[in-house]
């Protein structure tokens, strides 16, 4: 089960002048009966439809069978989509499959397929990922809920005439489509053709879909189990019941990070994992954060351009670049460790009979006591210097505390929602993005003059 130590967020666990005052706990506490009421209000309306993911029984079925049938017909898996399609299953794979899993061979791999996620339109990279892989032994995936998202329909394009140059009329075999249940291009290809499919609930948004088939599928064709991921994430619900606050971790954490940002200013929110196994979960946590919680209008539609800005950074790795600015530079973040207490493996630092004596602390520790040595020292320096963080314990990084971990984020956004008075579940930016995009390629029905695509002023 996931801890979380907030202590460090308040004005007695620092140096007494900054961060929050032990006092306003009670006072978020007594708001915290309208903010749970709120979600409760708004997940019977179905609004908050990712809380549903935890119930796929006939889905799971549907996708291990796939996976264990038609997916292993493939050494390779590649899958298009972007943002919320893409940047799950790069974080399921990192944290739950072997480092450099792509490099390793079948067995290294327990014979399940390479992964490869395209998630832009960048030619270099596209042009690279085709020329390695093996078009009679790859199976796409490509994942667009509404069916037209430009860059990943644009990818499909290039990947299917790429599919049918080696193929034929077969290329359509190594095809499956993750959309909506019911309309969009993909849907309709689908039909047309006897691609396979799977559908995305209609109430989940993109970020909030990964523990959905969009993350599910591509988990389950490399061996990950979708159901300890599911079962993890039921747990965050159930904890999420809690009417007390200081019983609901991420409640809490919405709470303090919300007050953190319009009480004091702290408007970067800093997620640093102890471990590179967590550096694309920081990734996905970034795009949680800041497309449900940066908007410029509230529910009642006043402007208010609130959100934090998140940032991820990994230790020790960022202790050398990003941590100077957080210890010395303005007042304005609040940083999230994640610390995890078993790794799954560790290596001693061996003696040497030449070492020099200012090297001579290091034998007879180990590496992962070296990684927990430096999180703790820079909680405890930041604390110092009244820099606010709080840290996540995760007792392991198996499947079920990923998943736990993934529902804490999801449920935390949603609570932060109600804290900020937005909508967290709407994209209205991305969606002006979009509409001056197909303009800019002229798409019938937009206007290329919406589209002010120069630079401005150069020198």
């Amino acid at each position: 089960m996931i801890r979380l130590a907030y202590g460090r967020m308040l004005q007695d666990g620092l140096d007494g002048e900054h961060g929050l005052p032990r006092a306003g706990l009670a006072s978020l506490g007594a708001r915290f009966a309208e903010v749970q009421a709120e979600v409760r209000r708004r997940r019977g309306a179905g609004e908050y439809g990712f809380y549903r993911l935890v119930d796929q029984t006939v889905t799971v079925r549907e996708i291990k069978t796939f996976a264990e049938g038609l997916g292993q017909a493939h050494d390779h898996v590649l899958v298009l989509g972007i943002g919320g399609s893409a940047l799950g299953t790069k974080a399921l794979l990192n944290a739950l499959r072997r480092p450099a899993w792509n490099e390793l061979d079948d067995e290294g791999r327990e014979f399940f397929p390479r992964l490869t996620v395209l998630e832009n339109v960048d030619p270099t990279t596209v042009n690279a990922a085709l020329g390695r892989i093996d078009p009679r032994r790859v199976l796409v995936n490509v994942i667009s809920k509404s069916g037209g998202t430009a860059e990943t329909m644009a990818q499909y394009l290039v990947v299917r005439a790429w599919l049918e140059e080696a193929l034929g009329a077969a290329a359509y075999r190594h095809l499956v489509f993750t959309t909506d249940a019911e309309r969009g291009a993909l849907r309709e290809i689908a039909a047309r053709e006897g691609v396979a499919t799977l559908s995305v609930p209609s109430e989940v948004g993109g970020r909030f879909s990964v523990l959905s088939p969009v993350g599910l599928l591509p988990a389950a064709l490399v061996g990950i189990d979708i159901e300890a991921l599911l079962a993890g994430a039921r747990r965050a619900i159930d904890r999420a019941e809690a009417d007390d606050l200081l019983k609901n971790p991420a409640a809490l954490y919405a709470a303090l990070h919300w007050a953190a940002d319009t009480e004091l200013g702290a408007r970067v929110h800093v997620l640093m994992p102890y471990t590179d196994r967590l550096r694309e979960f920081a990734e996905w946590y970034r795009q949680l954060w800041a497309e449900s919680l940066g908007k410029q209008v509230d529910r009642e539609g006043r402007t208010v351009n609130v959100g934090p800005t998140p940032v991820g950074a990994v230790g020790a790795t960022d202790q050398h670049s990003q941590v100077q600015l957080f210890m010395e530079g303005p007042f304005d973040k609040a940083i999230t460790f994640v610390a995890v207490d078993d790794l799954g493996e560790d290596t001693p630092i061996p003696e040497r009979a030449d070492l020099p004596p200012d090297l001579a602390y290091l034998p007879g520790h180990t590496l992962g006591g070296l990684l927990r040595a430096e999180y703790q020292a820079t909680s405890a320096a930041l604390a110092q210097r009244g820099r606010m963080s709080c840290t996540l314990h995760l007792p392991d990084l198996g499947a079920a505390t990923l998943g736990e971990a993934i529902m804490f984020f999801q449920i935390a956004t949603g609570y932060a929602g109600v804290w900020y008075g937005i909508d967290p579940f709407d994209q209205p930016g991305v969606e002006l993005g979009k509409r001056l995009t197909y303009a800019a390629m002229g798409r019938p029905g937009f206007e290329v003059g919406e589209a002010r695509t120069g630079d401005g002023d150069v020198i």
